[in-house]
């Protein structure tokens, strides 16, 4: 099948036709343009609902929840003003974080964090080490106090490339064998950045037996998000490309989905009743 290369090729010509037909509508009250509506249903993501009853070893990763990204004015990454998506994505996240941390289930938290003298093209500086850019979100702050969460901190896009030791040993991989998990559920931003890529990275992985015994990557959709640049702002920066919001999180979700991952749309747990 080619419709998922083909959709990578010719992403920033869509998001520009998106953005010059719908600008007023998606930046203004985050209505979705008719544009928005026709290509979701031409692209539709199967969601489905998950129930957490520990009858499966399930583990979270929660993929750069932290200032930099989610935290309105923290730096060149984060939001200019509050964001419900990142909002309703950090509430969700944080709820699960309980959840799973109650159960001494496992956790695996990655953090961006860059040297100063280490760009990463084509996005400006951020999330510099020691900064509060790189920090989590102070609702999940206390993670760092929990015996059965697992954080790393990563260099690059790709968590699972960046959980690679100079060994050649993976943090990531060795988290899933010693855990024997067989199940991950993946929240956090952005949903087509660094969600989609580990994602992807980690489903070749399991395809190629590098990460027994995983079976399945599950993407929480309300518990990820992605940022905003409508057409209109992206035309005042240098080399900016669009990114309307409700657009690239569901071509994210739907990019992944096209890679084996699975999406659901409610997570609940066995103490409450699922509809």
């Amino acid at each position: 099948m080619f419709i998922i290369p083909l959709l990578s090729f010719f992403l920033p010509a869509i998001l520009l036709i998106i953005g010059l037909f719908g600008q007023n509508r998606l930046s203004k009250g985050k209505m979705m343009s008719p544009t928005t509506d026709l290509l979701k249903k031409e692209l539709p993501v199967k969601e489905e609902s998950l129930v957490l009853s520990g009858d499966v070893n399930t583990g979270l990763v929660l993929v750069d929840i932290i200032n930099g990204f989610c935290t309105v004015g923290a730096g060149n990454l984060a939001p200019r003003v509050p964001d419900k998506q990142i909002e309703e994505m950090v509430d969700e996240s944080v709820r699960l974080a309980r959840f799973f941390c109650g159960k001494k289930w496992p956790v695996f938290a990655f953090i961006d964090s860059h040297h100063p003298d280490v760009p990463e093209p084509p996005y400006p500086p951020h999330c510099i080490v020691g900064t509060e850019e790189s920090k989590l979100v102070p609702a999940l702050e206390w993670l760092e106090n929990e015996s059965n969460v697992t954080i790393r901190r990563k260099d690059c896009i790709d968590g699972f490339l960046g959980s690679v030791e100079k060994d050649g040993s993976n943090v990531f991989a060795d988290w899933v064998k010693t855990n024997q998990i067989k199940v991950v559920l993946v929240v956090g931003i952005c949903t087509d950045v660094c969600v989609l890529d580990f994602s992807c990275s980690a489903l070749s992985a399991r395809n190629r037996g590098m990460l027994v015994p995983l079976q399945d990557v599950i993407i929480y959709s309300r518990a990820c998000a992605t940022y905003d640049l409508p057409v209109h702002v992206a035309q005042t920066v240098n080399d900016a490309i669009a990114h309307p919001q409700e657009l690239t999180h569901h071509i994210g979700l739907y990019m992944a989905q096209g890679r084996g991952a699975k999406v659901v749309s409610h997570v609940f747990f066995d103490t409450e009743p699922a509809p």
